[in-house]
C-alpha cells in the first residue's frame, strides 16, 4: 500500500469555492460604502472651506473673500489649494448666501445643484 501526500480534486475545488463565497460576501460588504467616504469627504472639506473663510474674514475687516481662489492666492494662504469634491466638480461659493453670510456648496453625486443630494454648509454644522 502506497500513500500519496497532496490533495485530492474534489478537495480543491472545495477549498476554491469555498474562497470564492468568502470573497464575493466581502466584496457586498463593502458596496455602498464609496458613496459614504465621498459624503463624509465632501463635508470635511466644506468645513475647512468654512474655516479658511471665517479666518480670511477676520485678517480683512470682517470682509469675506469674493471667491474662493483668495484663500489660495491672496496675501495669505488660508488653504494650500482648491480642491474639487469628490465627483470632480468644483466647489461653488455664494456671496451673499441665502442660508449664512455666504454659502458654500457641492453639487454631490449627480453634478446637479439644488438638489437633495447636495451637500451644502448649512447643513454640515
Amino acid at each position: 500500500m502506497s500513500e500519496r501526500s497532496g490533495f485530492t480534486l474534489i478537495e480543491l475545488i472545495l477549498v476554491t469555492v469555498i474562497i470564492g463565497i468568502l470573497a464575493s460576501m466581502v466584496t457586498l460588504s463593502f458596496h455602498g460604502r464609496t458613496e459614504e467616504a465621498r459624503i463624509t469627504r465632501a463635508k470635511a472639506d466644506i468645513r475647512v472651506y468654512q474655516d479658511a473663510v471665517d479666518l480670511y474674514a477676520l485678517d480683512h475687516n470682517d470682509k469675506f473673500p469674493k471667491s474662493l481662489d483668495q484663500l489660495v492666492n491672496g496675501d495669505r494662504k488660508y488653504v494650500r489649494k482648491l480642491e474639487r469634491d469628490p465627483w470632480k466638480n468644483p466647489y461653488i461659493y455664494k456671496l451673499p448666501g441665502k442660508h449664512d453670510a455666504y454659502d458654500i456648496l457641492s453639487r454631490g453625486p449627480d453634478g446637479i445643484e439644488g438638489n437633495a443630494d447636495d451637500i451644502t454648509s448649512w447643513q454640515v454644522d
